[in-house]
């Protein structure tokens, strides 16, 4: 993408000579056109189970799912478990200060992160531990084996004991010249966590902080480093061994887990992360022009553009459906096989602003108004 058409799609310099840690941060602002929403027949239908609310959502959310609940978060501090069946609170927990990245849960313990750089952990609710971190994060904590991870925005990686927050370890890497003020990636693959480092996966020892493994998503190119810019951007989709990210504004690609390679790399101009499972691997652009790929060997399965420029959430894949929330709060679902529109569902006319959740039969959404609904399409 060249500079002038960069700056064209709404490049928001956040301070060229505020640096942290080295690295300057940026946030890139979604162009507002879209197109008028398309007339179709329904060949699936689709109904609200349930309905939930949380207050407004201002930051990039992570709705963590653990078994059968769902954990949440707001700006003004509430995490909520709630059973993902029926929509029934399971636990509240309020954090004092507006929150900038969440939610992590492992199922007993949730993390989040507030805009004072504070990092808490909560037990059923209850505040269990915090810390103040030095940098700000974007990116939900990730808990698993009683640890919390933590990305930050320049991309230092911090480890926690879960029970009480003793700092077991950090990752310090030489950082690149800027790096994106959104959601990084942060996931596991068997015993390996797997971070975002620029436009690079990392393989980490979860217990020591050592490097395993590194591949590149992208190689990106440019006359200056905001040409260059190209974060891995969240959610990282897994399936199997391929591990599948985007990376901003540059490429989608995917890595082999357990021998840390690349395995292929696509031009795909995008900020949103993508799905997968072991046939294709789903994303939109920065235009939200629709892209299937088959997840073996990057090869173009369908496209779709019948939903540009309308702010398309990071995609949901299931066994039958591609799956999109949007910036008005409708929820797309388009045919896996295809990409042609099955069905359009409304929820509060606000932006779904994390990707939805498929639990049991139930697709969570989640709206910038608060709004949690379990949606199940027949």
């Amino acid at each position: 993408m060249s500079g002038s058409r960069f700056a064209a799609r709404g490049l928001v310099v956040a301070g060229l000579a505020a640096l942290l840690s080295g690295c300057a941060v940026y946030d890139w602002v979604m162009p507002s056109k879209k197109v008028p929403l398309e007339n179709f027949t329904a060949s699936v239908t689709g109904r609200s189970v349930w309905n939930s609310r949380v207050d407004s959502i201002k930051f990039p959310l992570n709705v963590a799912v653990a078994g059968e609940r769902i954990v949440v978060a707001d700006s003004d501090g509430l995490v909520q478990a709630l059973n993902a069946s029926n929509g029934q609170s399971l636990w509240r927990g309020e954090l004092k200060g507006k929150l900038s990245a969440a939610v992590g849960s492992d199922g007993r313990y949730a993390a989040a992160v507030t805009a004072d750089n504070e990092l808490v952990v909560l037990d059923a609710g209850k505040k269990l531990w915090s810390k103040t971190l030095s940098t700000p994060v974007k990116t939900a904590p990730l808990l698993a084996g009683e640890r919390v991870f933590v990305l930050t925005v320049d991309r230092q990686v911090l480890a926690y004991d879960a029970i009480d927050g003793r700092k077991l370890w950090e990752l310090r890497r030489p950082g690149e010249p800027l790096t994106l003020n959104q959601s990084g990636v942060i996931g596991a693959y068997k015993d390996t966590l797997v971070v975002g480092q620029g436009p690079r996966l990392a393989g980490v020892d979860p217990l020591n902080g050592q490097l395993r493994w590194e591949a590149s998503v992208a190689n990106p190119r440019g006359t200056n480093e905001v040409e260059r810019l190209a974060d891995l951007v969240g959610p990282l989709a897994r399936s199997g061994d391929m591990l599948c990210a985007r990376a901003f504004q540059v490429a989608v690609g995917c890595v082999n887990g357990e021998r840390g390679t690349a395995i292929w790399s696509r031009n795909n101009s995008g900020q949103v992360g993508v799905s997968a499972d072991g046939d294709l691997l789903l994303g939109a652009d920065a235009s939200d022009r629709i892209t299937a790929w088959k997840t073996a060997n990057g090869d173009v399965a369908w496209s779709a553009d019948q939903l540009q420029g309308r702010k398309l959430s990071a995609p949901l894949l299931t066994a039958r459906q591609a799956v999109f929330g949007d910036g008005e709060g409708y929820v797309h679902v388009l045919s896996r096989e295809t990409g042609k529109t099955q069905a359009r569902l409304e929820t509060d006319g606000s932006a779904v602003v994390a990707a939805p959740r498929l639990v049991g039969e139930l697709i969570i959404v989640v709206t910038a108004k608060g709004g949690v609904f379990g949606l199940k399409l027949n």
